[in-house]
């Protein structure tokens, strides 16, 4: 295959895997922007309600993340059984992990509390994550299926499903945060619920997709759902622990800087989780690139294409450097437009908003490269199956590089919430040299 070949191969399979993960962050968009037009502190507690959630789906969404890999190998080698054996042990292990997590989202004021939020947001973030909570089994079978799905070259359903689920997701909003349309209202817990049906809506449609569609009836996925495969749990365990480790790494990091943001103020909180929402959405368009290369390189290892994987992995890493540039011009040339979208114009913190938003969209504009090349190595690494070494290198890049430096930046040195996002940039730079170092160093020649 020729780079072009590449490039149109991993367009074809990671444009569908963008546009669904891009959908799947605009639920999180309407959530945002529905409660900024509510209130600052419903903002707020939303906001730290859905990262500390979003912190935890992320852990126990390495099973779902270690399916892709497992799949795309299993279909390298044409082995259809083992394409079903991973795929419902990754299963399994989500709906273990889900129940497991809910007493945290329970008691979760008092951890809020503990980890020094304001009483008011406290409160409110504990009845958003009891609703949302619920939630978990379902996302956590939704990202599984989506895994399973993409790595068979199912993307196209994957996007449409998500896509779908955004302007159900608004309308519910609308009618139990505001209390529109005869709808109790709601406020935070509105937006919970709302999250909360979309999960089990997108559930049961790609469960009844994977399971009857004539073309995937072969791998039986769901035929005797309820027996053990003790070898192929063991085999998605042994992978997607790191995996979940490695996402609760990162995402531990940026919910850490929601946190320490929240000593500095609730409207600094606010404009932080602006920024980070516009900044997440366009890394979503990294990230299924990543999934991408994660099952094209899964496909290749299984094959033992070498060359191809080398090839192959040097134009992806083209095309999400391309998006980067794009980004960085974006966020530089308009933050202040951007941010206002979030603002209800009434509101009398808006202007500070703003200034403080406007200021964090341009330090997220210093890490778009080192974010996208850190989440392609993993990716790359995923593909080929290597995991623990990755994760190690991203806690140490993430928690004794990064949040040291954005607690010293922001605190010590006075820099306040640019300090914050400064250390960011850091910690990220560090692992996306790691990271990418590590997986052209291991690749064989």
């Amino acid at each position: 295959m020729t780079a072009a070949d590449h490039a149109r191969a991993t367009l074809a399979l990671g444009l569908p895997l963008i546009g669904s993960h891009v959908a799947q962050f605009g639920l999180h968009v309407t959530d945002t922007i529905m409660l900024g037009w509510y209130g600052v502190v419903p903002l707020a507690a939303g906001v730290l309600g859905a990262s500390s959630f979003f912190v935890l789906f992320i852990m126990g969404s390495g099973f779902a993340k270690a399916v892709m890999p497992m799949v795309a190998n299993a279909q390298g080698q044409g082995d259809e059984v083992q394409v079903r054996r991973v795929a419902r042990m990754g299963l399994w292990l989500s709906i273990l992990f889900g129940l497991l997590i809910y007493p945290m989202f329970w008691w979760s004021e008092a951890l809020l509390l503990a980890l020094g939020q304001a009483t008011d947001v406290s409160a409110l973030g504990q009845s958003y994550l009891r609703i949302a909570g619920l939630g978990m089994i379902p996302a956590l079978l939704v990202m599984v299926l989506k895994s399973y799905l993409a790595a068979l070259g199912r993307t196209q359903v994957v996007l449409w499903v998500t896509v779908v689920a955004v302007p159900l997701n608004a309308a519910i909003n609308w009618a139990l945060i505001f209390g529109n349309w005869g709808a109790p209202e709601m406020g935070v817990a509105g937006a919970a619920v709302a999250t909360v049906v979309i999960q089990i809506a997108s559930l049961l449609f790609l469960c009844l997709y994977a399971g009857f569609l004539p073309s995937l009836r072969r791998y039986q996925l769901f035929i005797r759902f309820w027996r053990p495969d003790w070898d192929a749990f063991a085999s998605v365990f042994r992978l997607g622990w790191p995996m979940g480790l490695t996402g609760l790494a990162e995402s531990g990091l940026f919910q850490a800087s929601a946190l320490m943001m929240g000593w500095i103020g609730t409207v600094e909180l606010a404009a932080h989780g602006i920024a980070l929402e516009i900044t997440a959405l366009t890394f979503m368009v990294h990230v299924g690139l990543s999934n991408a290369v994660t099952v094209r390189t899964g496909r290749f290892d299984g094959a033992a294409d070498y060359a191809g994987m080398r090839l192959g992995a040097k134009v992806a890493i083209g095309l999400s450097v391309v998006f980067a540039a794009i980004t960085v011009a974006i966020f530089l040339t308009f933050p202040e437009p951007l941010i206002s979208v979030f603002i209800d114009p009434a509101e009398p913190a808006r202007a500070t908003i703003l200034a403080v938003g406007t200021a964090l969209l341009v330090c997220a504009a210093l890490f778009q490269i080192a974010d996208s090349m850190q989440v392609m190595a993993l990716g790359l690494l995923a593909g080929v199956q290597d995991t623990r070494v990755p994760m190690i290198y991203a806690a140490i890049s993430y928690w004794l590089i990064g949040m040291p430096a954005s607690y010293i930046l922001a605190f010590p040195l006075g820099f306040g919430a640019v300090g914050l996002w400064l250390g960011l940039v850091i910690g990220l730079a560090c692992a996306a040299i790691s990271l990418m170092a590590r997986f052209w160093m291991r690749l064989p020649k």
